[in-house]
């Protein structure tokens, strides 16, 4: 007897990027097709709500029928369709979640609702099969966590940021050394070209916590900036972003370590757009490499947001009997629960 393969679209569109993907039995991309907005927000140095909403609706038709044609599959042999359900910008994600809810209803296709950061986990079953227990470090542009997981679906969060997350202050950080958005690989760039010479702070917090906090980083790396100003001194660029860049990766990787033996982990996934950031990707690789702990790392395109990995989280999803009915909406304040049930 044949068995059917699971045919699962990913619909993504929580900020600024109009994602559809197919992904065939959790783990295969038939397609995964972006719309990015980078050059309409660019000039205004972040993410503008409004004009990421607009550009939605205009490019969501015609990712869809891309994502659908590079695939060669029809809408009616889908099993389900996952969207993000949050969180994220509120009017972003109900461009996508109205376009599943659509799609679901007209040919009777079940829908199931995925939290954005479970997608960036699951990116990593797209490159190797996942074996747990696991500890996923998160680093993306307004999250920094540490995600522990005992089998799939089951999501713990042991540490997350209590201020700004690393991504927010890479791009702060950007924007005081004039750097154009998004900052983060601007600030990689110029890292890899110098040394670091300036000492900044590292803040580990309280004995035992895996919390991050990188609000203060950011306020160190402003003052050296302003006060070298007020001196008449010249800040060497590539030297403030290799200080930066070691203190931020430092306080990641040296929890991210402790957590491992603490729980006793079988593998370390790196999830979220700072997944894309080489000097991160660099040292962990480094780091685990002596140790009896298997690291995987994501390629670029499944790094920042993209829809193949929402279809990964909700076919495992899916499998569970995870389903949304009709008054799905997109939910900006989601919280990753251990079991990631829909709010329905």
């Amino acid at each position: 007897m044949t068995i059917k393969d699971q045919l699962i679209m990913g619909i993504e569109t929580s900020c600024d990027e109009t994602a559809v993907a197919i992904v065939k039995n959790g783990r295969e991309i038939l397609a995964n097709v972006v719309a990015s907005q980078i050059e309409s927000h660019k000039r205004f140095g972040g993410v503008v709500p409004e004009i990421a909403s607009r550009h939605h609706v205009e490019q969501m038709t015609m990712v869809l029928e891309e994502a659908l044609a590079q695939a060669k599959v029809d809408v009616k042999e889908l099993d389900a369709i996952a969207v993000t359900e949050g969180p994220g910008l509120v009017g972003a994600l109900l461009i996508g979640v109205n376009a599943a809810k659509a799609l679901a209803f007209a040919n009777n296709i079940p829908l199931v609702g995925v939290h954005h950061i479970a997608g960036h986990i699951y990116a990593n079953r797209l490159v190797a099969e996942m074996e747990f227990p696991l500890l996923s470090l998160v680093v993306s542009g307004g999250h920094t966590e540490l995600v522990y997981m005992k089998e799939h679906g089951h999501f713990e969060v042991i540490g997350e940021t209590r201020d700004d997350a690393a991504g927010e202050a890479y791009d702060k950080v950007a924007r005081t050394l004039n750097l154009p958005y998004p900052g983060g690989p601007h600030i990689d760039r110029l890292a890899h070209e110098g040394k670091a010479t300036i000492d900044l702070p590292r803040a580990w917090l309280e004995e035992g916590s895996y919390d991050f906090s990188f609000s203060g980083l950011k306020s160190a790396v402003i003052n050296v900036v302003h006060n070298a100003q007020q001196r008449g001194e010249k800040i060497v660029p590539e030297e403030l972003a290799a200080s930066f860049q070691e203190s931020v990766i430092d306080v990641l990787v040296t929890k991210t370590v402790k957590a491992v033996k603490e729980y006793e982990v079988k593998q370390v996934l790196l999830a979220g757009g700072v997944a894309a950031n080489k000097g991160l990707r660099e040292t962990l690789s480094t780091t685990f490499a002596d140790m009896d702990v298997e690291i995987i790392i994501p390629p670029l395109s499944l790094c920042t947001d993209n829809a193949a990995m929402i279809a990964a989280a909700g076919s495992v999803l899916f499998e569970k009997g995870q389903r949304a009915d009709l008054t799905l909406n997109g939910n900006p304040g989601l919280e990753i629960t251990i079991h990631n049930e829909s709010s329905r």
